[in-house]
């Protein structure tokens, strides 16, 4: 902690010393190790652009210093520039051919890139050379599961963690992709041998509980994470993953502990995503202004933390607030324009306050981001109707059931919005086909008829159905 405490102080002064110099205006000479340590302090509080002007200024004064070269080849990975960040890789080779740190760097941006057999190349050359393989044959690992390889990046990853059991990311990995190759359940037994060799062995219960989680066994992975705090008590990771395991349950008293204790843990670092949890907990109980609290605690450690605005909206949007709840939703798709959870949303709170044309531009945003989503159609199409624009609604609802020929409920709603289009001709054969998809489902017409004149005739055509099947 001391030792913490003594290189940010470092950092902080060495931040100083650099802004000092480019206040006066002329170049000024900083030793090598200032510059590191400012760059390093900058990084840390995510400012980028300010840690790569002082990587040019180093570079200035210190044009071979591949400590330099690897710090800003970082940064441009950070902020997406993957050739620039080559370049500069392939530059500092020359000063250093066998330098495992460019050569990793470079074997992972290979991958970012999707040039993933080069990557794989660059990689298993560090192999010979580093002495920390366990991070070597996980960022392997990683490459060969973003090339769709499922099973060499189970081999890697269970490699790095024969290197070192604590390498949690592996672990993490190792049970998706046994997740998505269908091998977990059968896997148990890799993991419970782990606890056979140490049953004192906090992490091995911890990667068994995420195994369970991912099979969505959650009472098991509760089990299994509290063994993990019982013996190492300041264990962060398993009491987060515990609430989670909690919320999964329904448990929402238990999740709160969970996450609480998740936070006096982080305290020194709090952050937001467990902040954003622990508000979820207040949310799901109907107690929406603590659970607003703790969505403003996450945004206010990182303000752009898009799933804290959009939890605050959604405890407003609750509490029939939708003036400030759509200020909440658009400031989440500000900063996330790609999840259409945000999108349906505000589209659902314009539509409350009368906005009917932003309402509806909402929903088509959501339509293009995720158009295999009924909820997205049913709400959009429900809108139309409400307007009295059949039409339209029904050609909404046709688009949909293109895209999802499988759904149910999107035959019924035709089917509705026909009747009261006075199409019956076509509307029973879409009623026809919603019976053969999902009989039990006709029930969602009525909501639809209150008359009950109407529901005796429906009522009369899915009886004749029922008994013709």
């Amino acid at each position: 902690m001391g030792n913490e405490f003594k290189d940010k102080e470092e950092g902080q002064d060495a931040v100083r010393r650099f802004e000092e110099m480019l206040k006066e205006g002329g170049p000024v000479f900083l030793d090598l190790e200032i510059y590191e340590s400012a760059i390093g302090q900058y990084m840390d509080e995510g400012n980028y652009q300010k840690a790569l002007t002082a990587c040019n200024y180093a570079l200035e004064q210190y044009p071979y210093s591949v400590e330099i070269m690897l710090d800003k080849s970082q940064l441009l990975v950070n902020t997406q520039n993957f050739e620039d960040a080559l370049e500069l890789l392939d530059k500092a080779s020359l000063f250093n051919p066998n330098d495992t740190e460019v050569m990793f760097l470079r074997g992972t941006v290979l991958s970012l890139i999707g040039d993933y057999e080069k990557s794989v190349e660059v990689l298993e050359n560090v192999l010979l050379w580093s002495e920390e393989k366990d991070d070597v044959y996980y960022n392997i690992g990683l490459a060969y599961q973003s090339w769709g390889k499922y099973d060499l990046a189970i081999e890697n990853y269970k490699n790095a963690i024969n290197c070192n059991i604590n390498n949690e990311n592996a672990l993490y990995e190792l049970a998706f992709c046994l997740d998505i190759t269908g091998e977990l359940e059968e896997s148990l037994s890799y993991y419970q041998q782990f606890i056979d060799n140490d049953p004192y062995s906090h992490n091995a219960w911890y990667n068994i509980g995420i195994a369970y989680s991912k099979l969505e066994r959650f009472t098991d992975a509760v089990k299994a994470y509290e063994y993990a705090v019982l013996i190492k008590e300041d264990f962060a990771s398993a009491y987060y993953n515990m609430g989670n395991a909690y919320m999964n349950l329904e448990e929402y008293q238990q999740a709160k502990e969970s996450y609480k204790k998740t936070l006096e843990l982080e305290k020194d670092e709090p952050n937001p995503e467990t902040f954003c949890c622990l508000a979820a907990t207040y949310e799901r109980t109907g107690q929406f202004d603590i659970a607003i609290t703790y969505y403003k605690k996450a945004v206010k450690i990182d303000s752009l933390w898009d799933e804290g605005w959009y939890g605050i909206g959604m405890c407003l949007d609750a509490q029939e607030k939708w003036f400030e709840a759509i200020h909440f939703f658009r400031k989440a798709i500000q900063l996330n324009p790609e999840n259409y959870e945000y999108w349906l949303a505000v589209a659902e709170a314009e539509a409350q306050v009368g906005n009917i044309v932003s309402s509806l531009e909402a929903y088509e945003h959501a339509s293009q981001l995720e158009p295999a989503n009924p909820d997205v159609w049913l709400n959009w199409s429900l809108l139309l109707y409400e307007q009295g624009d059949y039409s339209k609604a029904i050609g909404l609802i046709e688009e949909a059931i293109e895209e999802m020929p499988e759904e149910a409920e999107l035959y019924y709603r035709a089917t509705a919005y026909l009747i009261h289009d006075g199409k019956y001709k076509e509307a029973f054969q879409f009623l026809e086909n919603a019976l053969i998809l999902d009989f039990d489902k006709h029930t969602y017409l009525f909501e639809f008829f209150p008359e009950l004149e109407t529901q005796k005739a429906l009522y009369k055509i899915i009886d004749q159905y029922r008994n013709d099947k």
